[in-house]
């Protein structure tokens, strides 16, 4: 795939966002290829875990500012913007789908949409240099891709709106107590600790495991609050027109 590295090794798939020269960037491309892969994944049934890292020193830097995720065509309709709008959200919600289980493994910088991706993970393992930041809000945009209710879930209410209105940087110590990430360890040690997740995960009963994935995924039906994630692609579309979210994503300085 254009923007993603794919090692089979043995029952475990490493999914690599890769492109570290320029810090991993959520384009349209990217986005779409996570999606095909975590879907394509529940018909690859020797597969039982599923790794996603990223290439370089950071996880991602989340979207591509200079080019964030664009129609296809020239002339694009309202329904190809609105189509555009949600491809975080799908790629988000397919990792969420995905039949077997999966391993976030986070270092470096884990921004915006690439936070989202994380917590779409059923377990995030992370390095002691981690940083996750949603600086959506500042940059005049709200939360999107069914985020909010998603960290509502992991880490609950009153941390959820700090992370998401406040936009402060969250180190690995607040990480991992806030429950954004299950396990904080040394960079040096991350493969090892990874990999030994995947192995435990990839070793139990494949079936009992995905249908306790499914009782999860049936809890937190009620956290996506009746599906108000449907209209984030429209808050995405309207927001991005505001002044600041023009001035915010044309600068080099944020």
């Amino acid at each position: 795939m254009e923007t993603l590295e794919i090692e089979r090794d043995g029952d475990v798939l490493r999914v690599w966002l890769n492109r570290p020269d320029k810090r991993n960037p959520l384009s349209s491309a990217a986005l779409e290829d996570v999606r095909q892969v975590f879907t394509d994944v529940n018909e690859d049934f020797d597969v039982r875990c599923v790794v996603l890292g990223g290439r370089g020193p950071s996880f991602s830097g989340g979207a591509d500012r200079k080019a964030a995720p664009a129609p296809r065509s020239s002339d694009p309709s309202p329904r190809e913007r609105r189509w555009v709008a949600q491809l975080g959200r799908r790629a988000a919600r397919a990792i969420e789908d995905c039949e077997v289980p999966t391993i976030a493994r986070l270092h470096g910088h884990v921004v915006g949409g690439a936070a989202v991706l994380a917590l779409a993970c059923d377990f995030r393992v992370a390095a002691d240099d981690v940083s996750v930041w949603i600086p959506e809000v500042d940059l005049g945009i709200p939360l999107t891709w069914g985020a909010v209710p998603m960290l509502i879930r992991e880490c609950g209410m009153a941390r959820a709106r700090e992370a998401i209105v406040l936009c402060d940087r969250i180190g690995a110590v607040d990480a991992e107590r806030w429950g954004i990430v299950h396990r904080v360890v040394p960079v040096t040690e991350l493969d090892a600790a990874v990999d030994g997740w995947a192995q435990r995960l990839a070793s139990k009963p494949a079936a009992a495991v995905a249908m306790s994935k499914s009782q999860f995924r049936a809890y937190a039906a009620g956290f996506r609050m009746a599906e108000l994630a449907e209209l984030d692609g429209d808050l995405l579309l309207s927001s991005s027109m505001s002044p600041e979210a023009r001035r915010a994503f044309s600068s080099d300085d944020f």
